[in-house]
């Protein structure tokens, strides 16, 4: 059950995400932080944190993803 904190938050929230593709959301009034770009989704906080769980499906930094696909390849 969520709590009363998740029920009031009736801000609006961008999904945003960085150069390792790792995601997060931020105000959709603030500006994005430097290092983070706008990933395209904008809502409720619960619909972008559901969005993120669709899309970020590893959890590795891009940097560490592709470093273990060379080892494997070699």
């Amino acid at each position: 059950m969520p709590s009363q904190n998740q029920t009031d938050d009736l801000r609006t929230y961008k999904v945003v995400v960085n150069h390792e593709e790792q995601y997060s959301i931020w105000p959709v009034d603030k500006q994005i932080p430097l290092g983070w770009k706008d990933a395209g989704k904008t809502g409720p906080k619960q619909d972008c944190l559901g969005y993120i769980k669709e899309v970020w499906v590893d959890m590795r930094p891009l940097s560490l993803r592709l470093r273990m696909d060379a080892n494997q390849s070699n």
